[in-house]
């Protein structure tokens, strides 16, 4: 069996943060999808889970926090290409997202990030030796 990821996120505004990843090129499984939730696939065999608050803390053991003040994850994705980093964080911070450091280069790999309407935090990176 092939293994496929889903990461569960909290969303105060649960329409507007579909929105969001929409609008930077990811695309919506309506299958798994309703009023308290939201699926975003971001590949194959990765999706995002955008969860109401009430439904998110319904599966946690621990109160919700606040991800704004608190990181609780940082979400790192990969990129085909040092061009295609930097699009999709000016994509999200056109459509209400921020950045919070610099673009980074180490030379074997380029990375540069934002954070979400709700603030959670995604690391984009590209690596070369990832490219096949």
């Amino acid at each position: 069996m092939k293994r496929k990821l889903f990461i569960n996120l909290a969303a105060t505004d649960l329409r507007a943060s579909t929105d969001f990843f929409l609008q930077l090129g990811f695309s919506f499984h309506p299958q798994f999808s309703d009023d308290t939730a939201s699926c975003i696939v971001l590949s194959d065999d990765l999706y995002l889970m955008l969860l109401t608050n009430e439904k998110f803390v319904s599966f946690s053991p621990n109160p919700l926090i606040n991800s704004h003040q608190q990181t609780e994850v940082l979400n790192c994705l990969s990129c085909h290409s040092k061009a295609e980093v930097d699009e999709l964080v000016q994509k999200a911070v056109k459509v209400g997202g921020k950045t919070y450091n610099q673009p980074q280069d180490h030379g074997f790999m380029y990375a540069h990030g934002f954070q979400d309407l709700d603030g959670h935090v995604w690391e984009l990176v590209y690596m070369e030796m990832l490219q096949s």
